[in-house]
């Protein structure tokens, strides 16, 4: 099971200096990625941790990409019905391309409310607007000529796509993962739950001709209590989780390098 944390990139901890130590530990720790989360327009009364400061993480991945040279470099989720289409597949090709092929491409559909409004996005048409983008990168990655609103276009560069994992509840994100996807990002769940999804979801893809989904199961770990934390993870490796990315509140790099030596340890 492949080992990553979570990078903040929002509040405090996401001045340059900070951002960049974090990423250099996690590749100095020998673990396999690291990630950024994916807000563009926090309301006043929602900025509790971050003050409604957030990198933009396609931008973040890009800048990382040339302060790494191994791990891989993960999005989780970015909120596709925010973006425009084209625009979000040149982002994605440049970082596949700039990083050498270690991008990660975790996607969701959203959830916060005030966002879509400020974006000017239907929050009940996001479903179908995530399905269209998906259906759109996969032709970006097909071929060098895409057509789209009748006019053809050069797609280039155009490096091997990304791995796409899927965010969600099983129920509509497994559809895509089968569909458009590598793999399935859970958030918050639990090892015992994990496991009959897990089973379900494979089930799905073999049906469908396709191999294995990556699983990336993202939860908290306790490092103070280094034996349950060994366990947690074990659990969630026997419940069939291919990858395991810590994420937590952290005050600034020290506080960082604790939790990545820790991860390490596992």
């Amino acid at each position: 099971m492949r080992l990553g944390l979570y990078v903040r990139n929002m509040g405090p901890q996401s001045a340059p200096d900070t951002v960049v130590a974090c990423a250099r530990a996690v590749e100095e720790n020998g673990l396999a990625h690291l990630w950024v989360g994916d807000h563009i327009a926090i309301p006043p009364d929602d900025a509790e941790g971050s003050d409604g400061r957030y990198l933009d993480p396609l931008a973040t991945l890009a800048f990382l990409a040339g302060c790494t040279s191994r791990i891989e470099l993960g999005v989780g989720a970015l909120v596709l019905p925010y973006r425009p289409p084209l625009p979000t597949a040149k982002w994605v090709a440049t970082i596949q391309e700039l990083s050498r092929g270690r991008m990660l491409l975790g996607v969701g559909v959203g959830w916060m409310r005030p966002e879509f409004r400020a974006v000017g996005v239907d929050f009940g048409r996001r479903g179908r607007i995530t399905d269209a983008t998906l259906e759109f990168l996969e032709r970006c990655f097909a071929g060098d000529v895409v057509e789209e609103n009748g006019q053809p276009f050069l797609f280039r560069p155009r490096p091997p796509r990304p791995p796409i994992l899927i965010g969600g509840a099983p129920e509509h994100a497994f559809r895509r993962v089968v569909r458009f996807g590598d793999g399935w990002m859970p958030f918050a769940v639990e090892p015992d739950d994990l496991g009959p999804q897990v089973v379900e979801l494979r089930r799905q893809a073999t049906e469908a001709g396709k191999p294995a989904p990556r699983v990336v199961a993202v939860t908290r770990l306790d490092f103070s209590d280094p034996p349950a934390a060994t366990a947690r993870a074990r659990a969630f490796a026997a419940a069939g989780a291919t990858d395991l990315v810590h994420g937590w509140r952290y005050t600034g790099y020290d506080d960082f390098r604790v939790a990545a030596d820790a991860m390490a340890a596992l």
